[in-house]
């Protein structure tokens, strides 16, 4: 069921509030609370009747009470003094007093409601044969080896990604089917590949069992399977003699031609792949805790291998995220990044995260063509890196490039299509609609960013700039709301010397858009 008042929506089945299309957060008893205030609007609710209803009869303190209906007063856009949509009724209880209309979408919705439900960007198709590597099951019986059997997984797309005759989805999409019982025609579809590999692997003292296949979705047969018995130090081995089965099964008659090796390098111990891969999971989750948890584990593993070049690559673009999002003082993290990048792509030349971390650094030191040409060395590593493809494409527009960074955008949303990320891509592509002058299509842009990520701080800060350069007062208050809570230390001195513009008047523009909104 759907509730529609004032300029909101509360969705029952999918637990949503939107306000201006922008997701607002609220706690779940809140939730339960104001739903059921909007239930029964016909009547005063009692107090005792909210305690049965949300507490189960619990004893609560009115303290608690008075706090629920305060955050929910808050979540709906009213307040004690006002009490315009839920107000107090003397000795009696609540009752919720706003117009309110059910159903399905109505001609009372904004039309943005309607369009944040359409694919935001029509990603670039590809020519080249598709393929995705799903996350490998842990069979072990010990959820804490996880980290291990997704790492299998992760080598084997980071090898099969430099053949460039393939197309393949990048980690993140296929890690989306992690623990769900989907159909591979179903995840084929969805992903818009022909092969799916899959597989499972158990871990036991200094023993480990690997098994894989191939499966060719169009024909519904199975091209090659196989099973690995080895010991744990003989896994990067195993890895490679995976993906060369792979890519004899799919491409004979290259593979014929120039036998293939993974060429990657391991770490000197295993321990500092093990760190490493434990780093990932957190640094994919995009939350400033995640994300220190993920540099701390760098860091051991770098203790552990000092020339671990795809460790040293990422701590550095861990480190620059972290400040890009607002999390730290890019003065704080700049210098460390940047030696840590040289140092990776020093340690490992091919390894496109050593790469990726430095063009992140040279980025924010505002040396734009060098980091341009170190994310395209990335991308020519690993065309299917579509992290780097998204950094590259903000890396042009923040150079004056626009259309190429909306190319490149595009790119990065067709090579991971189910990405957990693909939020931070979809704002990214927002700021470039921005830059280019493209305002409604910004917006919309970062709506569905936020639709997906209410905590994503770029496209705050682009929906606000972007209502802000078109005059909408009142999306311009909501988004503004919205980025303070996201960024508390945000202010245009704070856009001005953290994010790298290359022109003046791309700087002066955005600025406009924010002071227009009522930021200062």
């Amino acid at each position: 069921m759907k509730f529609f008042f004032s300029n909101q929506v509360l969705d029952t089945d999918t637990r949503e509030l939107s306000r201006q299309d922008m997701p607002v957060s609220l706690e779940p008893q809140v939730f339960d609370l104001v739903v059921h205030l909007m239930e029964n609007r016909d009547r005063v609710v009692s107090k005792e009747e909210l305690i049965e209803k949300i507490w189960q009869g619990r004893h609560v303190a009115e303290s608690t009470l008075t706090s629920r209906i305060n955050a929910a007063r808050k979540a709906v856009g009213d307040s004690g003094a006002e009490q315009t949509l839920i107000r107090t009724i003397a000795r009696k209880g609540f009752r919720f007093v706003g117009s309110v209309q059910t159903g399905k979408q109505t001609a009372a919705v904004p039309e943005p409601m309607v369009a944040r439900r359409e694919p935001a960007m029509q990603p670039a198709p590809t020519d080249r044969p598709g393929i995705a590597v799903l996350p490998f099951i842990n069979m072990s019986g010990d959820r804490a080896q996880e980290y291990f059997s997704d790492g299998i997984s992760e080598d084997i797309i980071t090898a099969l990604s430099k053949l460039r005759w393939f197309f393949v989805i990048a980690r993140n999409s296929s890690f989306v089917y992690k623990g769900r019982s989907v159909h591979i025609n179903e995840i084929a579809r969805e992903l818009g590949v022909r092969y799916v590999v899959e597989g499972s692997v158990r871990r036991s003292g200094d023993q480990v069992r690997i098994s894989a296949q191939l499966n060719d979705v169009t024909t519904g047969s199975h091209l090659w399977a196989e099973r690995y018995d080895r010991r744990i130090e003989d896994v990067f081995a195993v890895q490679d003699e995976i993906t060369e089965a792979i890519v004899a099964a799919v491409e004979p008659h290259l593979y014929a031609a120039e036998s293939f090796r993974a060429q990657h390098k391991p770490p000197g111990s295993l321990d500092a792949w093990d760190l490493l891969m434990r780093a990932l999971s957190h640094f994919w989750r995009v939350t400033p805790q995640d994300n220190t948890v993920a540099q701390a584990l760098l860091e051991k593993a770098i203790n552990i291998d000092p020339h671990y070049g795809k460790a040293l690559g990422l701590l550095a673009t861990s480190r620059i995220f972290g400040a890009h999002m607002g999390w730290a003082p890019m003065s704080s993290v700049m210098a460390c990044a940047t030696r840590e990048a040289l140092a990776a792509t020093e340690a490992d030349s091919e390894d496109a995260w050593a790469h990726l971390g430095l063009g992140y650094s040279y980025l924010f030191a505002r040396r734009f063509d060098d980091a341009i040409a170190e994310f395209e060395l990335a991308l020519r590593l690993n065309p299917n890196f579509a992290l780097s493809q998204a950094f590259y494409a903000v890396a042009l527009c923040y150079a004056g490039r626009y259309k190429e960074g909306d190319a490149a955008i595009r790119r990065a949303l067709r090579l991971s299509p189910r990405d957990p990320m693909v939020a931070i891509y979809y704002g990214l592509g927002g700021y470039i609609q921005f830059a280019g002058g493209h305002y409604e299509e910004a917006i919309r842009l970062a709506r569905e960013s936020l639709r997906q990520r209410a905590d994503f701080v770029g496209a705050h800060r682009v929906l606000t700039a972007a209502a802000g350069i078109t005059g909408d007062r009142e999306l311009a208050a909501v988004a503004l709301q919205g980025l303070r809570q996201a960024q508390p230390n945000i202010s245009l001195e704070w856009i001005a010397r953290e994010l790298p513009m290359r022109l003046a008047e791309d700087r002066e523009h955005y600025l406009d858009g924010l002071r227009r909104a009522g930021l200062r």
